[in-house]
């Protein structure tokens, strides 16, 4: 069966028959659903089907230490995607989990969705949401150990073809660790900002500005081309997101929606989800928000649709908003959302970027300042 896409390439399906969904079982009752038996051409027999190569990986690294797993699925040269810097090599993805648990050594990772596609001729997508728990035994990037539990959430894109993953796009709300730490999430972010591959790492200084509208025209619309649930995320995604039209709110989100934002705030009905938007664009209120990818699943017993949404953020932190006062610095926020999608309408959202990353790009020294003297 071959993906089914849109014209613009980016909205892709995933056929729920074909896997064993997780819908928030855990990994023990998860192993014990019957076989699907997909075929995967080119992956290890041992893979009932791509989720179950998705949760079983992550479960074996993680949960059972065993690092090494990570040569088998992971190519030498993997791209890693965070936020506003890149990474690539085998050996940044084993030394980035060596240092997770050494300061994190009881890391635990229930697997809440895999929403999945087909990508090509022998690969998949999948889009992973992670609820991790964790005790901070030992020092960190973010600062000295606490002791302190921490809960927080995580999502990852990852394409992966012959058994190995090729590029990842990982987004954990790291905003919320640090504040569960106790720690000053601004200091830790001037700290991250002084790094300096970091600095040199952000790269936006001389890119140019993205924002909504090109010089004096107006955003563009989506219309959808149909009665795809792809097609209508892209429009509702194009009205309320990139037009700022909030009041389609109403008209997208069922009544008692909920939406699972960053530092654990569930949001619950329209006004909520209304301020929530308002307060991130009040930030950024000229910044361009990118759909590089939808991916949907259809839920087999009900009318609906588990849907991931990656996207980007770009523009300038010219606004007084939930990122506090402007800087004028330039930001670009990596974002992955998992939606579901009942009758047509969104009654659940999980909503998650790197905050912590947004405020080390606020407080880099230097970049962005042509933009402050401009204005």
């Amino acid at each position: 069966m071959q993906e089914k896409m849109n014209i613009e390439n980016i909205i892709f399906y995933g056929d729920s028959k074909e896997v064993n969904s997780v819908r928030n079982l855990d990994y023990n009752d998860y192993k014990k659903l019957d076989s699907k038996n997909q075929d995967l051409k080119g992956f290890d027999s041992k893979y009932k089907d791509f989720v179950d190569y998705i949760i079983r990986i992550t479960h074996n690294i993680w949960e059972e230490k065993g690092i090494g797993i990570i040569y088998d699925t992971y190519s030498n040269n993997v791209n890693m995607h965070f936020g506003s810097f890149n990474v690539s090599g085998i050996k940044s993805v084993i030394a980035g989990t060596l240092e997770t648990l050494f300061s994190f050594p009881d890391r635990r990772l229930v697997g809440q969705d895999v929403i999945w596609s087909r990508h090509g001729e022998r690969g998949y997508m999948s889009s992973h949401r992670i609820q991790s728990t964790a005790t901070n035994m030992n020092d960190s990037s973010f600062g000295p150990a606490t002791g302190k539990k921490v809960s927080f959430r995580t999502t990852v894109d990852c394409a992966v073809e012959n058994n190995k993953i090729y590029e990842e796009w990982l987004v954990r709300d790291n905003l919320w660790i640090v504040k569960q730490l106790g720690f000053d999430p601004v200091e830790v972010a001037k700290k991250m900002a002084n790094n300096s591959v970091l600095k040199l790492t952000s790269g936006m200084e001389s890119m140019g500005i993205n924002e909504n509208m090109k010089g004096q025209l107006t955003p563009s619309l989506y219309t959808a081309k149909s009665d795809e649930i792809g097609e209508i995320c892209l429009e509702m995604i194009s009205k309320i997101y990139n037009y700022r039209l909030f009041n389609e709110v109403e008209n997208y989100y069922a009544s008692n929606a909920v939406v699972h934002y960053i530092c654990d705030k569930d949001l619950v009905g329209h006004q909520q989800i209304q301020g929530m938007l308002i307060s991130l664009f009040a930030s950024f209120p000229n910044a361009n928000f990118i759909v590089e990818r939808i991916t949907y699943n259809d839920r087999e017993e009900e009318n609906g649709f588990d849907v991931a949404v990656r996207w980007r953020l770009c523009g300038v932190h010219e606004g007084l908003g939930y990122f506090g006062k402007p800087t004028n610095k330039m930001v670009e926020i990596l974002g992955i959302s998992h939606l579901t999608m009942i009758d047509g309408k969104v009654v659940e959202e999980w909503m998650t970027y790197d905050g912590l990353d947004v405020y080390r790009q606020i407080h880099i020294e230097g970049i962005g300042d042509e933009v402050k003297e401009e204005n």
